[in-house]
């Protein structure tokens, strides 16, 4: 009964053990795999609940553990993302190299750029959110504002998407400081934002009572197939979207 508990909180900490790894590459540059990692975390995240849901051993304490590694994978990880593209166009990113923590390379290394701290605001505004969700009472069935999860993917499709997708239009967009400013303070806003969006949990597998749900995954997957990781901003804005139609039709029904 025991190790039955626990399931679901082991699933979390590989969350968080994802999320750990994600850091170490997020720091030293390589985005692609800090992407990699990430998705395995946010998959993780997923299941945790899934099997908490399944073996029906949902706890206070999986909540809060499952809001500190989110923290990591889905709130410290975007911060340091956006803080190397802002970087990136602002001054020198910030590499460390294995075997060179001595402090004089490391500060020798550290071009220190301002403004590309704002890219921890993704941070700080994930933290805020994740504390709100914690005792929120009106998050229990759908979400208000967007999941660090989801806000997640927003960031790191980016590198992702300067690496293997690199059109010049698609480029001169990302590379721009305004563009990644503006990105940021938006992915703030909508971490905290009033607006209801509704949650990819199935109680059920039946299509009446997970329409909306279903719809969304099969335009997911088109757009994947059509536009590959160009698709994840697409999908993201999708999200957003069908979530406000939803509510606005349930508020005018009622």
């Amino acid at each position: 009964m025991w190790l039955k508990k626990q399931i679901p909180n082991i699933i979390t900490l590989l969350n968080l053990f994802c999320g750990c790894i994600a850091v170490l590459f997020a720091v030293q540059g390589h985005l692609e795999l800090t992407a990699l990692f990430v998705m395995l975390g946010i998959g993780f995240d997923f299941f945790d609940g899934f099997a908490a849901r399944i073996l029906k051993v949902q706890s206070e304490f999986g909540l809060q553990l499952d809001s500190l590694a989110d923290m990591v994978t889905s709130g410290v990880v975007p911060g340091i993302v956006m803080y190397q593209l802002l970087s990136q166009v602002f001054g020198k990113p910030f590499y460390v190299v294995p075997g060179s923590w001595n402090f004089d390379q490391v500060l020798a290394s550290f071009d220190l750029s301002y403004v590309s701290l704002l890219g921890l605001l993704i941070t700080l505004a994930s933290a805020y959110r994740l504390a709100k969700f914690n005792i929120d009472t009106r998050q229990s069935t759908s979400f208000i504002g967007l999941p660090t999860p989801a806000n997640t993917l927003l960031i790191i499709s980016l590198p992702l998407i300067l690496k293997f997708q690199p059109e010049n239009w698609i480029i001169a967009i990302i590379h721009n400081r305004w563009f990644l400013i503006g990105l940021t303070l938006v992915s703030c806003y909508l971490l905290n934002a009033e607006i209801r969006l509704f949650a990819l949990k199935f109680k059920t597998w039946g299509f009446a009572e997970n329409k909306v749900r279903y719809i969304f995954l099969l335009f997911t997957i088109a757009l994947i197939i059509l536009l590959k990781f160009i698709a994840i901003p697409c999908v993201i804005l999708l999200y957003i979207l069908m979530s406000l139609i939803v509510v606005r039709d349930e508020s005018l029904s009622g």
